[in-house]
């Protein structure tokens, strides 16, 4: 409890990196301050094409599995596919929209929906 040992620690924990590498890889448990949502953000820049397909539809495995990383439960599965086939025309603007505007939409729709609220965080 000394200073000096506040300042040796500050000084190693800054100059080593490890608390940040901690933090970004998720070994401090860090990992919920950015939460599921980032991990869709991700899945919907590698699966539009596809993604807007099965959104179109209602249904299919690339809808499945961004239910499964945002990490909506069973109940409300249904309501989530609902939600973005509902939304298709603002959520997937046009064959050339970013994915970066079809999450943002995502979260809209998913704010506008008492059940699918409770997922933003």
């Amino acid at each position: 409890n000394e200073w000096y040992e506040h300042v040796m620690a500050a000084t190693t924990n800054g100059t080593s990196g490890n608390q940040t590498f901690g933090m970004t890889s998720g070994t401090l448990g860090c990992e919920e301050a950015n939460g599921p949502l980032k991990l869709a953000r991700v899945f919907m820049d590698q699966n539009m094409e596809q993604l807007a397909v099965d959104s179109a539809r209602g249904q299919g495995e690339s809808l499945e599995a961004l239910t499964t990383l945002i990490g909506v439960e069973q109940a409300d599965k249904v309501e989530f596919s609902k939600t973005l086939q509902s939304n298709f025309d603002s959520i997937f603007v046009s064959t050339d929209a970013s994915s970066e505007q079809a999450y943002s939409a995502m979260v809209e729709a998913m704010a506008a929906n008492e059940k699918l609220a409770k997922y933003l965080g």
